[in-house]
C-alpha cells in the first residue's frame, strides 16, 4: 500500500508558534477552575497547507488510517490524563475512564479492520512543545479534550464522500462519529458549555481553528436566513441555524490542529 497523504502529511512540523498568556477564573458550580490557556495560532506553512488540501482523495485504507491516527492521538491522550496523579477531580473521572474506554476500544477496531495496513502510533506530545501545562491543569486538559473530540467529528464528516464506495465502512465510520460527538457534548457539560456550536464561537482562542467555518448560514445552495423563522432577531435567527448543522473539517484544516500536538 502507498504512504498514505494523511500520514506523510503528519511528517511536517508546524511553523514555529508563538505564545501569549491569558488567565481566566471561571466559576461553574462544583466545575469551577481556573482556566489558563495559551493563545496558540494553529496552522502549518502555507505552502505546505495547500499541498496537502489539494491532493487527491484518499482510499479507503488511507481514511481509515487517517482515523486510526486521529483515535491514537485522542486514546493516548485520556490515558495520561488518567494516569497523571491528581489532575482529574473524582466526581469526574467516570467521564473520562468513559471516554478513555471507547477511545481504546475504537483504535482496537480501526486496527483490526486495517490488518498489517495499520499504520504505527505516532509519537504525540500533548505540551505542544512545552506551551501547555497539559497534564498539570485541569482546566487546560479540559479544554484540550473538547477541542479533540469537537475536531474529530468534524473530520470523521469531513471524510465520509471518500468512503462511499465502501458502504460497509461508512456505516462503521459513522457509528464512531456519532460517539465522538456524545463525547464532545459531554465534556462541554463539564466545562460549563452548551453541547451545540453556535457560530464559529470558542472561548478558548487556542482553538479557534477547531470552529472555523461553523458560521454558516446556507446549506447545499439554501440560504436558511431566507427559509427559516426563529426568534424575533436576526441574531437569534443566526444562532439557531449554526447551531442546526455541524460542518466538516478538510484533512488540511484537521492537521493544522493536530499538527502542534506531534512530537
Amino acid at each position: 500500500m502507498k504512504t498514505s497523504v494523511i500520514l506523510e502529511a503528519l511528517n511536517l512540523r508546524p511553523d514555529e508558534l508563538s505564545l501569549s498568556r491569558r488567565n481566566a477564573v471561571r466559576g461553574a458550580g462544583r466545575f469551577s477552575t481556573a482556566l489558563a490557556l495559551a493563545a496558540v495560532p494553529l496552522g502549518l506553512g502555507g505552502s505546505a497547507r495547500k499541498a496537502f488540501a489539494a491532493s487527491a482523495g484518499l482510499s479507503v485504507t488511507d481514511v481509515l488510517n487517517y482515523a486510526l491516527t486521529l483515535e491514537y492521538l485522542e486514546d493516548e491522550f485520556y490515558r495520561k490524563g488518567l494516569a497523571a496523579s491528581g489532575l482529574i477531580p473524582g466526581e469526574d473521572r467516570t467521564v473520562f475512564e468513559t471516554i478513555s474506554a471507547h477511545e481504546t476500544i475504537h483504535v482496537a477496531y480501526l486496527k483490526n479492520a486495517l490488518g498489517g495496513d495499520a499504520v504505527k502510533k505516532p509519537e504525540f506530545d500533548f505540551t505542544a512543545g512545552g506551551k501547555f501545562p497539559t497534564f498539570e491543569d485541569y482546566g487546560i486538559f479540559q479544554a484540550l479534550a473538547q477541542g479533540f473530540e469537537d475536531t474529530g467529528v468534524r473530520a470523521y464528516k469531513g471524510q465520509f464522500g471518500n468512503l462511499q464506495s465502501n458502504p460497509s465502512v461508512l456505516t462503521a465510520a459513522a457509528t464512531i462519529h456519532s460517539v465522538e460527538a456524545r463525547h464532545a457534548s459531554e465534556v462541554r457539560r463539564l466545562r460549563g458549555q452548551k453541547g451545540w456550536i453556535t457560530r464559529s464561537q470558542t472561548d478558548v482562542p487556542a482553538l479557534a481553528a477547531v470552529y472555523a467555518g461553523e458560521g454558516r448560514t446556507d446549506q447545499a445552495g439554501v440560504s436558511l436566513l431566507d427559509a427559516s423563522t426563529v426568534g424575533n432577531d436576526r441574531e437569534t435567527l443566526v444562532n439557531a441555524i449554526t447551531e442546526a448543522f455541524d460542518e466538516s473539517l478538510n484533512r488540511g484544516d484537521v492537521l493544522a490542529i493536530a499538527g502542534q500536538f506531534l512530537a
